[in-house]
Parts: C-alpha cells; sequence; structure tokens
C-alpha cells in the first residue's frame, strides 16, 4: 500500500504525497508534521506544505531549495505553481571536485559481463543494423524506399541482422555550409556511421544540397568502402534508381552481416545513455536514484555512463561541479549552463520555459524541482569529462554531454557518441525508442507500468510504496542493462519504434 506521504529529507518544508490526498487528510510523519491536515486535495506526486512558507521564503525539497513561495503557505496547503515560483536567488555552490570519491572497482575476475558483438575493429555493438543515413530531408523518401524493402519476411534467412532502419530528419540544406552549425550536423551523422551497433551504413545524399556528402566525409574522415557506402540520387538518375542501387549494395553485404557470433564480453565495453521525459514528482524518488545506483554498478565494473540534457540540470549543476574530477572538467559544465542562460535569453525564452505540461501535471512546478530529481541519474560517482554535442566519447566512467531537454534531440546525440544502450526514466508515460541503440523505459510509478504495460521495461514504483529499496531495483535494473546488451529485445524494440525518433540538434537558422 502506498504511503500518504514521503519525506525526502529532515530539513524540507514540503512533503510528497503518496496517494491522493482528500481535504482534511492528517498526515503521518516525523513529530512536527503531526497534526498538519490538509487544506485541500492533493493529487499523487504533488507536494503539500507541513511547515509556514511566508512569501518569498524558500521551498526546500531533497534539502535543495526548488523554488520560493508566491505567496504565503500554509501548513497542509497544495505546493504548485499557483503558490511557488522559479525566482532567482537559489543556492549554487560549484566547490568544484570537493565530492570526488574514490571509486571502488569490482575486481576483474568478478566484473559483469555481457553477450556483446565485435567489430573486426575491436568496437563492441550491443545491436546489429544496417543503416541507411541521410545528407538531407530531400532523401529521406529514397532512404525510407530502401529500408522498407527488407520489411517483413526479406530478412527471414539472416536471423543474426536485427534490421534495415533508415534515419531521415529535416535538416542538411537552408543552412550556412560551415560553422559550428554545420559542423554538429555533421558530427552526428558520422556518430551513426561509425556507430558499432551498424554493421555497414549507406550515406544518402540528393546532390545539391548544403550538407553533401563529399563535404560531409571529408570533414569527419569517414571513408568510402564495403560498409560506409555514400549514393547520390541526382548521380543515379532519380529517386527509384538511387533506391534500387542501395538495395542492391545491401543485399550483396547480407550474407557477411549475418555472420556474427556474440561472445563474453565485460560491462566496461558499454556506454549507457540516461534519459528521462515526461517525468513526474516520482521521478526523483523512484527510477532516477535507482538508475544512478545501477550507474554506480556499471561504472565500478569499468563502464561508462552519459548524463546529458543541459536545461534539465540547471539548478542542479552544482551537485555535478563539486563531483568534477578536475578543475577545468567542472567549468566546462558551467560554461555550458551560461551558454544556455544566454541562448534562452536570445531567442525569447527562458530557463524555467522547462518543465512541460506532463511534468507540472505530475507534480513538478519548476525547473530546479525538475534538475534535482534529474541529476539522480547520475549516480554518485566522480565525473571525469564534459563533451559538447555529438561528440565521440572516449573516457570511462561518469560523463556528461550538453544536449537540449527534448529527449529525441539528446538521445540523438548521446548515441552519435557511441552510447550502445539507453535507459530513459518516465512518469507520465515517454514511448520512446531508439534505433539503432536499445532503449529500456524505467517507470516511476506502478500505475503506469500497470497502465501501460506494452510500452514500460521495468517498474520501479515499489520504491516509493516501500516494498523496495533504491538498491534494490538499482541492481535489477543494473541486470536489465546486461540483458538487454545480450541481445533481449526492450519494449520500444518489440514495437518497432526507434527510427522516426532520430533528430539531430537544429542549432541555427533556417534560411
Amino acid at each position: 500500500m502506498a504511503s500518504l506521504t514521503i519525506r525526502l529529507h529532515p530539513a524540507d518544508n514540503v512533503v510528497v504525497a503518496g496517494a491522493d490526498l482528500e481535504p482534511g487528510t492528517i498526515l503521518p510523519g516525523p513529530t512536527e508534521d503531526t497534526g498538519v491536515a490538509t487544506t485541500g486535495p492533493v493529487p499523487a506526486g504533488h507536494k503539500v506544505a507541513v511547515r509556514a512558507i511566508a512569501l518569498g521564503e524558500p521551498v526546500r525539497k531533497y534539502n535543495q531549495v526548488i523554488g520560493f513561495a508566491t505567496a504565503a503557505i500554509q501548513p497542509g496547503d497544495h505546493v504548485h505553481v499557483h503558490n511557488m515560483g522559479m525566482g532567482s536567488d537559489f543556492e549554487r555552490d560549484y566547490a568544484f571536485g570537493a565530492d570526488v570519491h574514490p571509486v571502488e572497482p569490482i575486481p576483474e575476475a568478478e566484473r559483469a559481463t555481457f553477450q556483446g558483438i565485435v567489430r573486426p575493429d575491436g568496437r563492441v555493438a550491443t545491436r546489429n543494423y544496417i543503416g541507411v543515413l541521410t545528407s538531407v530531408n530531400c532523401s529521406a523518401t529514397a532512404a525510407r524506399m530502401i529500408a522498407d524493402h527488407f520489411r517483413g519476411s526479406a530478412l527471414a534467412a539472416y536471423p543474426n541482422i536485427d534490421g534495415v532502419v533508415a534515419l531521415t530528419h529535416g535538416y542538411g540544406c537552408g543552412m550556412a555550409g560551415s560553422g559550428e552549425v554545420m559542423d554538429t550536423l555533421r558530427r552526428t551523422i558520422a556518430g551513426y556511421a561509425r556507430h558499432p551497433n551498424f554493421a555497414a551504413v549507406i550515406l544518402l545524399g540528393l546532390g545539391c544540397e548544403v550538407n553533401q556528402i563529399d563535404k560531409l566525409m571529408e570533414a569527419t574522415g569517414l571513408e568510402e568502402g564495403a560498409r560506409v557506402i555514400p549514393i547520390g540520387i541526382q548521380d543515379m538518375g532519380g529517386t527509384a534508381a538511387a533506391a534500387r542501387e542501395g538495395i542492391r549494395r545491401i543485399e550483396a553485404l547480407l550474407p557477411e552481416i549475418n555472420d556474427v557470433t556474440r561472445q563474453t564480453l565485460p560491462a566496461s565495453h558499454l556506454t549507457l545513455a540516461l534519459q528521462c521525459g515526461g517525468s513526474d514528482g516520482y521521478s526523483g524518488i523512484t527510477a532516477n536514484p535507482a538508475l544512478g545506483y545501477a550507474v554506480d554498478l556499471l561504472v565500478r565494473n569499468g563502464g561508462t555512463a552519459v548524463l546529458s540534457e543541459t536545461p534539465e540540470v540547471y539548478g542542479a549543476e552544482h551537485l555535478l561541479t563539486r563531483r568534477a574530477v578536475r578543475r577545468e572538467v567542472g567549468e566546462a559544465l558551467v560554461e555550458r549552463i551560461g551558454w544556455w542562460e544566454e541562448y534562452t535569453s536570445r531567442t525569447g525564452g527562458e530557463m524555467n520555459n522547462n518543465p512541460s505540461p506532463g511534468n507540472k501535471k505530475g507534480g513538478l512546478t519548476t525547473i530546479l524541482e525538475k534538475s534535482l530529481g534529474a541529476v539522480a541519474k547520475g549516480g554518485t560517482t566522480p565525473m571525469t569529462a564534459v563533451y559538447r554535442y555529438a561528440e565521440p566519447i572516449t573516457d570511462k566512467g561518469f560523463v556528461f554531454m550538453d544536449t537540449p531537454g527534448y529527449d529525441p534531440v539528446s538521445a540523438t546525440g548521446q548515441v552519435a557518441g557511441g552510447a550502445n544502450v539507453l535507459c530513459f526514466t518516465t512518469g507520465r508515460g515517454s514511448v520512446f525508442g531508439c534505433k539503432p541503440t536499445p532503449s529500456l523505459k524505467l517507470a516511476t510509478n506502478s500505475t503506469l507500468f500497470r497502465r501501460m504495460p506494452d510500452d514500460m521495461d521495468i517498474d520501479c514504483g515499489a520504491i516509493a510504496t516501500g516494498d523496495a529499496s533504491i538498491e534494490e531495483v538499482g541492481r535489477a535494473i543494473f541486470q536489465l542493462v546486461l540483458d538487454t546488451a545480450s541481445g533481449r529485445k526492450t519494449k520500444s524494440e518489440e514495437l518497432g519504434v526507434g527510427a522516426d525518433e532520430f533528430a539531430p540538434w537544429q542549432m541555427g537558422a533556417v534560411m
């Protein structure tokens, strides 16, 4: 049975409703909360005050400032957008490296393993896809024609191939031919072309676009060969001819690509992308800290975990800078935070435009509150590096990649960087998938898990009810990551989700 309320720290002046609370509900808890009765209805996952909070006074959750009272709040009041706002005077002591603690590595003989695929160059894959990557929106239809040819029973004779996937986007022309915007797009496409989960890729262009295939390859160091095949629609004589050529080239490769055998490999070969979307009031209590525990296990086993979504660590970045192994690593994150502040201001927004309406309906009020829960996905180990969007991830341990908070764009950058497994926590019910990297959905509450069984991979709700600990669920997540890396299909894979979610960051103006 769900607890009526969840207290996250003794110093907090709010608690979280563990169930829908009716007016007049007497709150349980420490002596100081005894006798507090709700003054109105409070939905599950939302906050209720246990002390009086004066106008302008900080509201504290996780023993951190999540906002400021925009009206006087009485004990028992529902605390949300009607009486709490962002403010600006919140505490952020960057204290670079202050919380760095040595990681206790698991002895090599005892380290976790999975069944992976080793590529000829030594890279390790968790899936065996063939990709059709487009340079520009104009080649999207031809790319899908190629991939569609291999649907149904077309690959029945090749059981070790996971599929042919077309990853298209609405970009690649109407933009500057050089500079950060083009560099970012090319880096993203090249990251997918090199991804170990793709045994081979076709690079499909139109021919007259700004993002020319030959320039993309030259700028990123991609080389034409049996596994990287450039095709131009105009050069081939049109859409149908280009599609036929792509199909012909892939059909010639199928026997060789199918000839793979999974083998036992250490978990140090895993790079785990961390995402949250459709978050709710339970995200920072159940799924996110449980995923953080799994991240700590992965790092102790020599692996890598990638936290991203820079706008969704805003206001909690000080918890990450305190874990930076070197001052310059922490400063790199602060520099990215500053860039986002300037970027949102320049484009007429503000950082608190996030959370989304769904987040707020689930109980999250400000970006500070959302961020404090979001960083829990990153566990407790030192932060070893900060990467720009879609940069190749080369450091081991817990790292950060600068991305937008929008999940498809963020995950696209992480996969371009080399992530070969992805964990996605959700409280409202995201249905995200991410080819060629398998995506696991972690439900923050059991109600969601029961309501969307075809989309959710694991139920973290037992933490909120006290029926399971963060450690127990974290270990279950870690084992599921290993099983997934070994070939077990995720719910999104069973549904065929993941091709349309490819979304490179469209940073600049469309000309």
